[in-house]
């Protein structure tokens, strides 16, 4: 398992090594897109994941305990707020 996820992270850097071969000053015509599309699918798929299994929990929690629901939805709001960030940020940083 540890090889094949540091062949996986090896392929990742290798594809992103062209977007670091532009000169400083020149225009950003010929930046190399592929690894931003990357790094933005996986931020995007990531953030679906922890955001329904957030929902998930919360749902449950709601569930066992409805008195408390108000303190876990503002938890859940929360959270999902801070779990849309990365995605945001990665979108700002690879733009």
């Amino acid at each position: 398992m540890k090889l094949r996820t540091l062949a996986i992270l090896a392929i990742l850097f290798m594809i992103a090594v062209p977007t670091f071969a532009q000169a400083p000053g020149s225009s950003s015509t010929g930046v190399f897109v592929l690894p931003v599309a990357f790094a933005m699918a996986i931020a995007s798929g990531l953030c679906g994941l922890a955001q329904g299994k957030a929902i998930a929990a919360s749902a449950e929690g709601i569930a066992r305990n409805p008195g408390a629901a108000g303190a876990i939805r503002i938890l859940l709001l929360l959270g999902l707020a801070f779990i849309e960030s990365l995605a945001l940020f990665t979108f700002v940083k690879a733009v």
